[in-house]
């Protein structure tokens, strides 16, 4: 098979069958779809494509420009880099390709509990604006150990996923033979065997480099390869997850706090006042709970509840610099993309990822210019014509 050059990719999309031929099956599908029978996925890009610009025109757009300052610190796009447990296993090292894409572009990377390189490496190797996502674990103080250490490495910011009390049921996992931990059987050993460009390149080089990739961010009592089990009371969610874990983790943080996987106001009320200095507004990418809303469609609500009082961040179904632009006017102060990255991460390592960024950068660009503004800051409901505007 003729790989094509990241160079040529139009748009995420492209990225996205340049990362679906490179995959095996299982480990495609795992980053790419969501959950039971997919409706949240679908609606998460379905509620984007009914919003719509209100256009104008007139208006010299010749200096626009992308820089966005978020808790005091300015980026140079309104965009930042979504915790992705798998983003190691795209490419070799795939987290640190990603790292580097993103300090590069200047803005911020979030690395996930689940990654299998450590923060102190991309800390050290990478730099730039760093976040460390959490999962918290049945064993509080297995997670106070992970946010205390992240602390010590230098991130910025904890975001704190509170959407995953119960993994998702994704029976697609299943039927291709993935489960986590990771085991060998004849479907996924098949599926390595046929594509043979992941399996030299990722896959066989891990192996040659000291073997399997481990959770090197997990705790000892927890630390072991991908394909060891780590259950028990141990496990990476907690369904006993409440306000009290909230504000304990305030008191042992000294960064920036945002709780991630919000969709109703009062949720995001109770965030602030237990000390978040932030929340993001996500479904977990529609792998979750597939009757989950949109978070596009519950964004101008949350918007006019706590937007005057707190950072309102917004992430899942983006895939266009005019997703950005119509999360921004309708109340987000910035946006995390995660799977797009993923997939340039896939198609080229360093390479597509920064491809990735580079068609956001200009497609947040052009769209800023279609509704006739300069800089981020410009951007509102008044630009939207159809599409919550109203509740915003």
């Amino acid at each position: 098979m003729i790989f094509p050059d990241v160079e040529d990719a139009q748009n995420i999309f492209d990225l996205r069958d340049m990362a679906k031929a490179r995959l095996p099956k299982w480990l495609f599908e795992f980053v790419d779809r969501g959950t039971e029978e997919e409706v949240a996925l679908r609606n998460n890009r379905e509620a984007f494509e009914r919003i719509q610009f209100r256009p104008r025109m007139l208006v010299d757009v010749s200096n626009r420009k992308l820089d966005t300052t978020l808790f005091g610190k300015t980026h140079k796009m309104p965009i930042g880099i979504a915790p992705t447990g798998a983003a190691g296993m795209m490419w070799y090292k795939g987290e640190l390709e990603l790292a580097r894409a993103a300090r590069d572009a200047g803005v911020p990377f979030s690395l996930a509990t689940g990654s299998i390189t450590s923060m102190e490496e991309i800390a050290g190797d990478v730099g730039g604006t760093l976040w460390m996502q959490l999962y918290m674990w049945a064993d509080r103080k297995l997670s106070h150990q992970l946010v205390r250490r992240a602390s010590a490495a230098g991130f910025e910011a904890l975001l704190v996923t509170v959407d995953g009390a119960v993994a998702g049921n994704r029976e697609y996992n299943r039927r291709n033979g993935f489960s986590v931990p990771f085991k060998y059987n004849s479907k996924n050993t098949l599926d390595v065997i046929s594509h043979p460009r992941w399996m030299l390149g990722v896959l066989a080089r891990y192996i040659a480099n000291g073997g399997m990739p481990e959770r090197v961010n997990f705790p000892d009592e927890l630390k072991g390869k991908i394909t060891t089990a780590y259950g028990g009371n141990k496990e990476t969610r907690s369904d006993s997850l409440n306000w009290d874990d909230l504000k304990a983790l305030r008191d042992i943080w000294p960064g920036k706090l945002l709780v991630k996987g919000l969709l109703h106001p009062d949720d995001c009320e109770k965030s602030v006042e237990h000390g978040a200095d932030g929340v993001i507004v996500s479904n977990h990418g529609g792998r979750n709970c597939d009757a989950a809303p949109s978070p596009i469609e519950v964004l101008p609500e949350i918007a006019k509840a706590v937007g005057h009082k707190t950072t309102i961040v917004f992430d899942s179904g983006v895939r266009r610099g005019s997703d950005v632009v119509k999360a921004i006017a309708l109340g987000a102060k910035f946006v995390l993309i995660g799977r797009s990255t993923l997939y340039g991460t896939a198609a080229a390592g360093y390479d597509g990822a920064k491809r990735a960024l580079d068609l956001y950068r200009g497609e947040i660009s052009r769209g800023i210019a279609n509704i006739s503004c300069n800089t981020i800051a410009e951007i509102g409901p008044q630009h939207i014509a159809y599409g919550h505007a109203q509740a915003a």
